[in-house]
Order: structure tokens, then C-alpha cells, then sequence
């Protein structure tokens, strides 16, 4: 069965993944731009903004790893744009423009119903309005035996962790304090355990931490 994987989950020294004042004009909250300058300063992460240049390396490398053997990604509506509430007109497009860096189907989660929206480059956003369960079962037919990545926010993170379905878990923690906003260890009950840090490595830039699921999760338990 294909894994569950979330990357280049970038925090700051004190636990933020997301500064405070979300909006149109700061969609990462006020100071939130400073914890992803390391992914921005990489080839990888230069070319997913159409830019090119950037620096190869070991920050290079995490990056590219978030995009290899990934056939489709979830993610929560706060990501892929500020529109709350129902969908306005016209319809929200996401932040990427009109050929977003997937080039996979990619499962918005929401309360409110839209049709899906197919944009260039292979990426189709698809809207679900009935929870992560059936989120991920969409995703990995979608993804036909590839892993499924989990992209953010952070409330979408802690759904997928307090049920016991995150895979792999990599997280940068840069030096940058914000003192408020959107924590990712937040939310989560207990503390998640049953995952252990199978490699620590730091760059100039960020501390990378990669962790793995050590104990069987429910999917697991249920084959």
C-alpha cells in the first residue's frame, strides 16, 4: 500500500509553522515568509516558482525528496487560498498560478462542494467535503500505488497525526522565533508517539529532522 508522507514542513525555533494575521496580503501570517527562505533558496524550490538558479546541497535535496515517488497530495483549504466560507466568483484558483508545481491530482479538504478545477501542467484540485478518511482513499486511487503527501496547514497535519496515518514526517526548524501563530505539535491530545527521528542533519540554513512511524497504525493493523 502506497505510504503517507509530509515534507518540508518548516517551523521556527518556537514550534510555529505559520506566523499570526493570515490573509490575502500574508497568506504564511505576519513573519511566516522568514521560516521558508531555506526552501526558496534551492534550485528545487526556485524552479517551483518558475525561477531559476538556487542552490544545490543537502536543503536542495530534502526538497526534491518531497516531490519523488508522490502520485497525488492532500491538503487543507487554508492552504490553497484565504477564501473562508462559501466559494465566491469567481472561484479562488489557489496561490500557484496557472501551472501550480504538482502535475498530480491534489485533494482539497473543505465544507463546501466545487466542482474540480483542472489546471495546467497534469494538476486537477479536487474538493472533499466528507473528511480525511475518505480524502486519502480518493488520493491513493488517484495515485495509483505512488505514496500520498499531506500538505499543510498545520490543522491538517494534526488530523492526519491524531489518526495515526503520517508515514513520514520531515521537518526543517529554522532560526527564526515568531512568538505566535498556527503551532504544529498543537492539537494533538497525546503527544505523537510511536514515531522515532531516523535522521538528523542541519545546514547552514535549517535542522532537518526526518521521522518514521515505528508502530503499526490503524490502516497497518487492519491488512
Amino acid at each position: 500500500m502506497s505510504r503517507v508522507r509530509v515534507h518540508a514542513v518548516a517551523l521556527s525555533l518556537d514550534g510555529y509553522m505559520a506566523g499570526p494575521g493570515q490573509d490575502l496580503a500574508n497568506p504564511l501570517g505576519i513573519g511566516g515568509t522568514l521560516i521558508h527562505e531555506w526552501i526558496f533558496a534551492t534550485r528545487t524550490g526556485r524552479e517551483m516558482i518558475g525561477k531559476l538558479g538556487g542552490e544545490e546541497g543537502l536543503d536542495d535535496d530534502f526538497v526534491k525528496q518531497g516531490f519523488a515517488g508522490i502520485g497525488a497530495t492532500i491538503m487543507g483549504r487554508n492552504m490553497f487560498g484565504p477564501v473562508r466560507g462559501r466559494w465566491e466568483e469567481p472561484p479562488w484558483r489557489g496561490w500557484w498560478g496557472d501551472d501550480p508545481p504538482f502535475h498530480h491530482p491534489v485533494f482539497v479538504l473543505t465544507h463546501h462542494a466545487r466542482a474540480p478545477l483542472t489546471m495546467a501542467g497534469g494538476t486537477t484540485f479536487y474538493f472533499v467535503t466528507d473528511g480525511i478518511e475518505r480524502a486519502l482513499v480518493r488520493a491513493r486511487e488517484a495515485a495509483q500505488g505512488a505514496d500520498v503527501r499531506v500538505g499543510g496547514g498545520a490543522s491538517t497535519i494534526q488530523q492526519f497525526l491524531r489518526a495515526r496515518l503520517v508515514d513520514e514526517l520531515h521537518v526543517a526548524v529554522v532560526p527564526v522565533l515568531l512568538g505566535a501563530g498556527e503551532r504544529l505539535f498543537d492539537n494533538l491530545g497525546d503527544p505523537p508517539v510511536g514515531y522515532e527521528c531516523r535522521r538528523f542533519v542541519s545546514s547552514d540554513r535549517a535542522a532537518h529532522y526526518r521521522l518514521f512511524r515505528s508502530e503499526p497504525g490503524p490502516v497497518d493493523r487492519g491488512r
